[in-house]
């Protein structure tokens, strides 16, 4: 299947996720000591950073024009939507962090390569971590998918206050409202 545009997505065509349980442990949980790179070329440790962020995981994002990893994409739950999902958090940035985000952040599993040519095609005013070697995919034991023979993180997004977990958004969809509940969230529970 070519992705001819990445954002006009007809959800009501799309499968959505079922709440499967992969991530009920996280909230509670500690940011292990995990260095990750970002598209800014910089080493995030998210359990560094003081203060509240936001972190938001996504499958895998496309390339306009280009073939789909696999021909059905589309129809399995919760892959379709990565891109949408960034730009929603792009949009609602500034208001992401005038509600108390002192990071924001995207994550996936692809390369550091791959994702800073997807930062600067898309304009994002945060950075994209790479959990390419998925080290803090297994110290966390984030809900995975796997596809095409490559591991990749089930859509998510996680608000984490001085390296400690405190709320969960998972299952996601659709995927582009997603900055937006997270936006209602920290409005509803400021630091």
């Amino acid at each position: 299947m070519n992705q001819k545009n990445l954002l006009e997505v007809d959800w009501s065509k799309i499968p959505a996720p079922i709440d499967d349980g992969a991530a009920a442990h996280l909230a509670g949980k500690t940011i292990p000591p995990v260095s990750l790179m970002a598209t800014d070329d910089t080493l995030v440790t998210l359990s560094a950073l003081p203060g509240r962020s936001v972190v938001f995981a996504y499958p895998r994002t496309g390339e306009p024009g280009k073939i789909s990893l696999v021909d059905d994409w589309d129809m399995i739950p919760g892959a379709r939507g990565c891109t949408p999902q960034t730009c929603a958090f792009r949009d609602l940035f500034a208001e992401l962090k005038a509600a108390g985000a002192r990071h924001v952040f995207g994550l996936s599993t692809q390369s550091n390569e791959y994702q800073t040519e997807m930062a600067s095609r898309l304009h994002l005013p945060f950075p994209v971590l790479s959990d390419e070697k998925l080290a803090l995919t297994r110290a966390l034991d984030l809900p995975t998918m796997a596809v095409a023979g490559l591991t990749m993180m089930k859509r998510m997004a996680l608000i984490i206050d001085d390296a400690r977990i405190t709320h969960v958004f998972y299952p996601v969809f659709p995927p582009d409202r997603n900055a937006g509940d997270v936006l209602a969230w920290l409005k509803q529970n400021p630091v």
